[in-house]
Order: C-alpha cells, then sequence, then structure tokens
C-alpha cells in the first residue's frame, strides 16, 4: 500500500458518519464547502435562516449545532464588521461547549479588519483552522458586479492593483480536504490565491473576449465608491467600512502568490481564465 493510499484510507475511515455544519450553504462560499464536503463523504447540516439558523440570533444556534462534529464558519457580513468578530467568537465558544470542536473560518486575505475576528476563534478553544482567501473569480459572476458587466462597463475602485483572483471550487475542496484531513492542518491559517496576477482591468478584458461583447473598466476613487453604495441604499456604517477595507485591500499588498490551494489539495489552483470561459457559455453576462 503507498503513503498515498495510506493517507485516503485513514481519510475515510476518519470521515466516516463525520457531520459538518455548513454555515450560508445556499451562498457563494457556503454552497461550494457544502457541495465538496458531500463529494468527500461527509454528512452536510445546512445552516441558514431557512433552516431556522439566524447569526443575529444566538438562541437558534445550539439546535443547529448540536450533535455535529465540525463546522464551516462565514459570516453575512463582512469579516472586518465588529459584528463578525462577536458573532464568531460567540458562536465558536457555544460550539466547543457543544462539542463541535472543529472549526474552519473563512476570512479575507490582507484585510487587517479581520483580525479580531481570526483571533475571536483562535480563542474560543476550538481546534481552528483559517482560510484567508483572495479576491473571488465569482465575485464577477455572482454579486453586485455583475450588472454592470452585463451592461457593458465595471466601475469600482480597485485602480490598477494586481490580484491573485481565487476560483471558490478550490475554496470549496481546500475546506473540505481541511476537514477530512484529521488534526493535519489545526492551528494553521492558510492564504488561498489563484495561479496568475491580475488588474481588474485585464480580467475585465478576458471577460469581454469571452463574451464578445465590449466591456470596459473605469476605475474610480475608493472615498467616491462609498458615496455611491451610500447612494444605492447601503447603510452608512456599512458603507465607511467598505471604504475603510478597500482602501487597504486594493493598496496592491496581495499583489503576490501563494501555494495553499497546492498545500491542501495537491494540486495548483484553477485558472481565472478557464472561469471566465466557463461564465461565459453559460450566458452569465448575457444582457
Amino acid at each position: 500500500m503507498t503513503e498515498n493510499t495510506e493517507n485516503k484510507a485513514e481519510n475515510m475511515a476518519y470521515t466516516q458518519d463525520m457531520t459538518v455544519v455548513v454555515t450560508g450553504a445556499s451562498g457563494r462560499t457556503g454552497s461550494r464547502v457544502a457541495r465538496a464536503a458531500r463529494a468527500a463523504g461527509l454528512t452536510v447540516r445546512a445552516a441558514s435562516r431557512a433552516q431556522g439558523f439566524d447569526w443575529e440570533d444566538p438562541t437558534t444556534w445550539a439546535d443547529t449545532l448540536r450533535g455535529a462534529d465540525a463546522a464551516y464558519l462565514v459570516h453575512p457580513f463582512d469579516i472586518g464588521s465588529p459584528a463578525a468578530a462577536e458573532g464568531i467568537g460567540a458562536l465558536a465558544r457555544e460550539a466547543v461547549g457543544l462539542g463541535v470542536r472543529r472549526l474552519v473560518l473563512l476570512s479575507a486575505r490582507g484585510e487587517e479588519q479581520a483580525l479580531p475576528a481570526e483571533e475571536a476563534l483562535r480563542s474560543s478553544g476550538a481546534d481552528w483552522t483559517v482560510v484567508r482567501a483572495s479576491w473571488f473569480a465569482q465575485n464577477f459572476s455572482e454579486g453586485p458586479l455583475v450588472e454592470g458587466l452585463r451592461y457593458g462597463e465595471l466601475v469600482f475602485p480597485a485602480g490598477e492593483v494586481r490580484e491573485p483572483f481565487v476560483d471558490l471550487r478550490d475554496v470549496g475542496e481546500v475546506v473540505a480536504a481541511v476537514l477530512t484531513s484529521g488534526d493535519r492542518y489545526a492551528g494553521a491559517t492558510l492564504e488561498l490565491t489563484g495561479p496568475r496576477l491580475l488588474t481588474w482591468r485585464e480580467a475585465v478584458a478576458e471577460i469581454s473576449e469571452a463574451t464578445g461583447v465590449k466591456v470596459t473598466y473605469t476605475p474610480v476613487p475608493v472615498r467616491a465608491y462609498g458615496e455611491t453604495l451610500a447612494g444605492f441604499g447601503v447603510p452608512p456604517e456599512e458603507a465607511a467600512l467598505l471604504v475603510e477595507v478597500f482602501e487597504g485591500l486594493l493598496d496592491g499588498r496581495n499583489a503576490r502568490l501563494t501555494d495553499g490551494v497546492r498545500q491542501v489539495l495537491g494540486r495548483g489552483p484553477r485558472d481565472f481564465g478557464d472561469f471566465v470561459r466557463e461564465a461565459a457559455a453559460a450566458g452569465t453576462w448575457k444582457a
């Protein structure tokens, strides 16, 4: 029996009858985590308001956590918000108290405001892993940026900063692998990136080429973008936080690659171009 075969056998034994709570299971990251976890043989317990779980109502947490073995935590607000740090700390402590010690937190690469939430997890007594992801490729295909792309212009405060966009399928598979690897990644902070550095202008150009429709990128100052968000009805405190976060994240600090995906999965990360071609073929950016 080879070492790889032995590792697979150990993982299968470890995941047998293992139940993982996936918060945000219908969202961008949670849906990919749930899919990858099921493919890895885990039993997934979806945690969302539709299933009676509410991040803002701690009385709903115990019924979701009780009897589970692990949990994937993604906060519905920005990970850098005070509400995220408070909620993650409280949920992690409750999970540990109910015997759910294995917790994996989605955090943001390079976001200093996320550090209190990460520390809240670490100090909870859990066997924790923090996954810091770079900007998602799927932010171009799911969420508020899609409408602009469909109508030919992306307005965003990224200037000409380069970013290693990561495919959320890789994030989901990394989380599933972490959960099925026993204690191998307990106490680890993993940074996940894609394989290439691209500016937002270059990313939009690849979308334009794949769709055959002219799409332009218009950079704007961060604070002007925050005023636009407020004009669209984003609460003032949330818009102010996003301005603060973007001023840090989009200053070039993340313009470097990591080997986090390969470290966990034993392969390189998916390329942004592959994501674009698949999304274009699916009609994602058709007006």
